[in-house]
């Protein structure tokens, strides 16, 4: 059996258990979507940095989310897509592992920015005449930098965990890519540890930046009320409307995913709230902040403005 165990170097991802077009037209609808999404992150990162404007700390962290969205999508959606083209195409022991920590670390890394985010809100909000002092340019390289490193750290933890486990000759991951849950089923060893470290990985990542950013926002919402001028109390939540919108998505989705009932088919429920993670969330994300952000939108007609008077 150790033969067997130590001569698995690759996996097959089942994916979605549907027929010959249907994986066709998924490949389709996917393929969009995943240009859409690098498109519009893509935009927000040209917007940015053409922008004079923009190069405060609002859109630096913004311009990091978007790097980690454009990674997010592309560390699980090629490989969906070509599991689609060739279902039964392996991937290689190296490849899926690699997969695995690239997923968790851009994964944490956006939840951290995001409280990051919610954290310059608040000062821009409930401490507007010190905001230059408390964001200076120095903090907010400090902050961007932590969560990225924490992203990295938490992610090799889980790598040298899994890397040790003995596999099992039925190496058949029940996901449309390597997700650790899926990948640790497969060991032929007890996993009890590994386990451990998700769900203490999740809670830090979910639970603690979910309830700094609920404390973050209920300090915001005290101080917007404690405004007298109506234009005032439209200009604050107009500010901090996009950004909730972007906690919605993420936070609710893997409450849902974590928390929520276990009811029907949870394997495929958990496969369609990790697309909507991987594929829809980081599409929507740009979409959101373009629409509901005044400054983008100028932004975006300003660079158009500049481009259309260069051709002339």
């Amino acid at each position: 059996m150790g033969d067997n165990m130590s001569s698995v170097t690759e996996f097959i991802l089942l994916g979605f258990p549907v027929d010959t077009r249907t994986q066709m037209l998924l490949f389709g609808l996917f393929s969009l979507f995943y240009v859409l999404t690098l498109l519009g992150n893509g935009v927000i990162l040209g917007l940015i940095s053409l922008d004079p404007r923009l190069h405060t700390p609002m859109y630096f962290f913004l311009s990091h989310l978007a790097i980690a969205d454009m990674a997010y999508a592309c560390s699980t959606v090629p490989q969906m897509l070509a599991n689609l083209l060739s279902p039964a195409k392996p991937v290689s022991f190296a490849g899926c592992i690699t997969q695995t920590f690239l997923f968790l670390t851009f994964a944490i890394t956006e939840c951290l920015l995001l409280v990051v985010m919610s954290y310059d809100w608040y000062v821009a909000i409930c401490h507007p005449l010190w905001y230059s002092v408390i964001m200076s340019w120095r903090v907010c390289v400090m902050l961007v930098v932590t969560s990225w490193t924490i992203g990295v750290l938490l992610s090799l933890v889980h790598l040298v965990l899994l890397m040790p486990l003995p596999f099992c000759m039925a190496q058949k991951i029940d996901h449309f890519f390597c997700e650790i849950m899926a990948v640790l089923k497969l060991a032929c060893a007890d996993t009890h540890i590994n386990e451990l470290m998700v769900l203490a990985g999740a809670v830090y990542v979910l639970v603690g930046p979910f309830s700094s950013v609920i404390i973050l926002y209920v300090c915001i919402l005290c101080a917007i009320l404690r405004l007298h001028s109506g234009e005032g109390h439209s200009k604050a939540f107009s500010t901090c409307s996009s950004h909730l919108c972007v906690i919605r998505l993420l936070y609710g989705t893997a409450i849902i995913m974590y928390v929520g009932p276990r009811y029907g088919n949870p394997k495929e429920q958990k496969k369609c709230l990790l697309l909507f993670h991987s594929l829809f969330n980081p599409m929507l994300n740009p979409l959101i902040y373009t629409l509901k952000n005044s400054k983008v939108k100028n932004a975006m007609k300003r660079v158009l403005g500049r481009e259309s008077f260069m051709k002339r």
